[in-house]
């Protein structure tokens, strides 16, 4: 049945949205690209319009369900026994149209909507590590599938029994990168050793790295040869007759930070070794923008918490659970999220990052 109070009280409150907030960012961007002085910086040009389409489309939906929200409430306010009834699938569908706007306003990160490209890797700790990166691995591409994203594998390094010691692939489709976002950090697996003889308690670590595909011509990086070590190596395959026998693919290792890229996507080494650069080229922006960050935060007087090697996700096979540290989300069906279904993660992760980032502007303004 419809709930007048909810209605009401949603109608009273658009706090979750930040409606006037961003009514007003949408307002000095509006005025930015109304000066024509913008549009000799294309960069910035193409940064500003795109800030200001995503915040269009939300003060939009949010103007145009409040009107549909007052229209409902002013209708259950004269509607009988019958007619309140019949009102409930409208609720229900302004209630689910409500939820989409919320999750729209999560992607608060830059090139939410772009591609992203994951690099799984394993931890210390030989078979077993390399057996959990696999699971990793498949997880992801799993969800991707159940989404109908088209998924690109770039490089795969198998283990030496089981599993892969390293995989990059890039995940194409709507708001890609915006919800693979969370998924950035330490994973840990605890379970009872398939490889141990003994059956005994195993713990294993994989990392995974996100970064968005970013457009090319946003990229203003350029690589010296002499900072560049080029390698090439036979693409590993199924084998059969599609086999490649040819030494086509292609690693570009950076010299000066160490960042290590390989393409083995196409049989042609010169097309590998294109897409290898422009994926090393994406690697060092995302690495600057980082830098960026913690200059800016270091300027601001913030302490930036060291994360990294502690995890964010804890996989407990043997009592079948998967609980988020971030965000206290536990699940004890460990099957089904390993074979992909990871939204209720995502989508929790996504508000974890929502939060952190409204804190730290918190902290600023103070």
């Amino acid at each position: 049945m419809p709930c007048k109070s909810y209605l009401k009280n949603w109608l009273r409150s658009g706090s979750i949205f930040d409606v006037p907030g961003k009514t007003r960012r949408l307002s000095e961007l509006d005025r930015d690209l109304s000066n024509p002085d913008l549009w000799n910086n294309p960069e910035r040009a193409r940064n500003v319009n795109q800030e200001a389409g995503g915040l269009r489309k939300i003060v939009d939906a949010y103007t145009r369900l409040q009107s549909d929200a007052t229209g409902l409430s002013e209708m259950l306010e004269m509607a009988d026994a019958e007619e309140i009834e019949m009102l409930a699938e409208e609720q229900t569908r302004l209630q689910r149209e409500v939820d989409e706007l919320y999750r729209e306003t999560l992607f608060i990160m830059k090139h939410s909507d772009a591609a992203a490209i994951v690099r799984v890797k394993s931890g210390a700790g030989g078979t077993e590590s390399q057996d959990w990166a696999g699971m990793l691995e498949r997880m992801f591409m799993r969800w991707a599938e159940r989404r109908g994203y088209k998924v690109e594998l770039l490089d795969q390094q198998d283990g030496d029994q089981a599993g892969i010691t390293s995989a990059e692939f890039i995940i194409r489709g709507e708001k890609a990168f915006g919800m693979m976002a969370p998924e950035n950090g330490v994973h840990r697996l605890v379970r009872v050793s398939p490889f141990d003889s003994n059956n005994r308690r195993h713990t294993s670590f994989a990392s995974v790295d996100v970064v968005p595909e970013v457009p090319v011509e946003e990229i203003n990086i350029h690589i010296p040869d002499s900072d560049l070590r080029r390698d090439v190596f036979r693409s590993q395959g199924a084998g059969g007759q599609g086999v490649n026998t040819t030494d086509s693919a292609v690693r570009l290792t950076h010299l000066p930070t160490g960042i290590a890229v390989a393409s083995q996507v196409t049989r042609s080494q010169i097309k590998n070794h294109e897409i290898a650069l422009q994926i090393l080229k994406q690697r060092l922006y995302d690495v600057e923008m980082r830098k960026r960050e913690d200059e800016e935060a270091q300027a601001r007087g913030e302490q930036k918490k060291i994360e990294w090697g502690s995890q964010i996700r804890s996989y407990v096979l043997d009592k079948q659970y998967v609980k988020d540290h971030r965000t206290s989300v536990m699940r004890h069906d460990s099957g089904a999220i390993l074979d992909g279904d990871l939204d209720e993660f995502m989508w929790a992760g996504l508000e974890w990052l929502a939060g952190k980032r409204a804190a730290e502007e918190l902290e600023v303004e103070e």
